[in-house]
């Protein structure tokens, strides 16, 4: 008979859901989640990387899957998402913070900063995690949800900063508009994203991400004193090898939804830095301390002009810009590259792109890298061709032919890839895999290696990833 997809799922749960321990501490009554209508049956692994449970106590993540069967009224629209467009666009600084308000909501709880954000808890605001980000070699460690996500360059954060193979981690969230689709999308679990030619989220959506980075904070005054967070991740970049380790906050980043049909794409996208050193900044660890670095509506895609700033000992701003705002303040925000000729990115993001151009890639099967940098032939800086990753496409549209859109929704990408990796891993396999010959069927006495990441033909696609070479 069969395996199914559900029976698989269902066994990986069990491996991980013995872990016992201390635990955080118990929830106060505020903090038990309320009853909404969610979806039923079928539950996704919570994580894919956690040393034994015979091995390990302390906190376990809970992936937040109970996502809801119906979208939220018009009325319960966060009015961050009907804010008029130039008040959102020239007052950004208190927009900035109005959003990270609207996201510390019942995530921050005032006590130990490694009990936060644990958002299944959460009765002021519902909030889910995408599915399918615990598969392959990047995939969830089990403390806090975390992903690996892309390295850090040597002088990247600060000038002393001298640390080489450190790297980048995250866990991100959706407000109950963003996991009404996601609940859609994934419906069908043996069969996402079934029937649907693009995946679009409605107006109201908020997309919240927290990232950490495993430099020393002596080296970088700015994340001192450091928040940290313990994660099981790997010894550097390119190892597999995991270990508990301690990280330290150094980004916030969000996604809104806007009603204003005068933005660009339909979604506005904003970046903090954390800096432990701004003017009236707490003596301990705090979510205050991540500062607005500025907010992005538009790829600005008549400039094209080629500068950077990878090692950065000022900020530069590029005035010319009119669809990236940067915060000017230098006493509040430390030294930082931006993105592509002074676009909009957060700190350990990619020096030459910007936050919209690698999220207006987000499709599945994912046919375009999310950077040009990262084809197999870069086009020249500037050019029509590497401009193509600097327009202002609508939300829900493709950024190539024949695929299903994720509405700049690059976790969706990644965890729709990462399910058909698996699945072409353990079914549909080519015969042209084996070798075949005319010898008594057996085992091979050989050590396991990963075979994910096949795909039909008709599917081919390329990984979605955001390692890239120092410049």
């Amino acid at each position: 008979m069969r395996t199914s997809i559900t029976s698989l799922l269902l066994a990986t749960v069990a491996t991980v859901a013995a872990v016992t321990g201390s635990g955080p501490v118990p929830l106060p009554a505020a903090f038990q989640k309320t009853a909404e209508p969610t979806r039923s049956g079928h539950r996704y692994p919570d994580f894919g990387y956690l040393p034994a449970p015979q091995q390990y106590e302390g906190r376990v993540f809970k992936l937040s899957q109970d996502y809801p069967t119906a979208l939220p009224a018009g009325g319960d629209v966060p009015e961050i998402a009907t804010r008029d467009f130039d008040a959102i666009t020239k007052d950004w600084r208190t927009y900035l913070l109005d959003v990270r308000a609207y996201c510390f909501r019942g995530n921050i709880r005032g006590h130990d900063v490694e009990d936060d954000w644990q958002v299944e808890h959460n009765t002021e605001n519902h909030w889910y995690h995408m599915p399918w980000q615990h598969y392959g070699p990047t995939g969830r460690e089990g403390i806090h949800g975390l992903t690996k996500e892309a390295p850090v360059q040597p002088q990247q954060l600060a000038e002393s900063q001298t640390y080489t193979g450190g790297q980048t981690y995250a866990v991100g969230f959706y407000n109950t508009f963003g996991g009404y689709t996601i609940g859609e999308v994934w419906k069908d679990h043996e069969h996402p994203a079934k029937d649907l030619k693009k995946i679009e989220f409605p107006v109201g959506t908020v997309v919240c991400k927290v990232l950490f980075v495993d430099i020393p904070p002596d080296q970088v005054p700015s994340l001192n004193p450091a928040l940290i967070w313990h994660g099981y991740i790997t010894e550097n970049f390119t190892s597999t090898d995991r270990s508990i380790r301690r990280l330290s906050l150094i980004q916030m980043d969000i996604m809104v939804r806007v009603r204003d049909a005068r933005a660009p794409t339909g979604w506005v996208f904003g970046t903090f830095q954390y800096n432990g050193k701004r003017p009236g900044a707490r003596p301990q660890p705090s979510w205050d301390n991540l500062v607005p670095v500025g907010l992005q509506w538009g790829n600005d895609p008549e400039i094209t002009t080629d500068t950077s700033n990878p090692t950065p000992k000022e900020t530069i701003i590029n005035k010319q810009l009119k669809q990236s705002v940067i915060n000017p303040d230098a006493n509040e925000l430390p030294p930082t590259h931006l993105g592509w000729n002074g676009r909009l990115n957060g700190p350990v993001d990619n020096p030459r792109s910007s936050c919209m151009s690698c999220h207006l890639t987000a499709e599945s099967p994912q046919r375009s890298q999310i950077s040009p940098l990262f084809e197999k032939n870069p086009p020249k800086a500037g050019s029509p061709e590497w401009m193509r990753w600097f327009q202002n496409p609508k939300c829900g549209t493709a950024f190539d032919q024949h695929v299903t859109p994720t509405d700049f929704s690059l976790q969706m990408a990644i965890a729709l890839q990462n399910f058909r990796s698996w699945r072409n891993a353990g079914s549909k396999i080519l015969a042209s895999r084996y070798k075949s010959q005319a010898v008594p069927a057996r085992i091979k006495d050989l050590p396991a290696r990963n075979v994910g990441g096949l795909h039909d033909p008709e599917e081919s696609e390329v990984e979605i990833r955001r390692d890239y070479k120092a410049p």
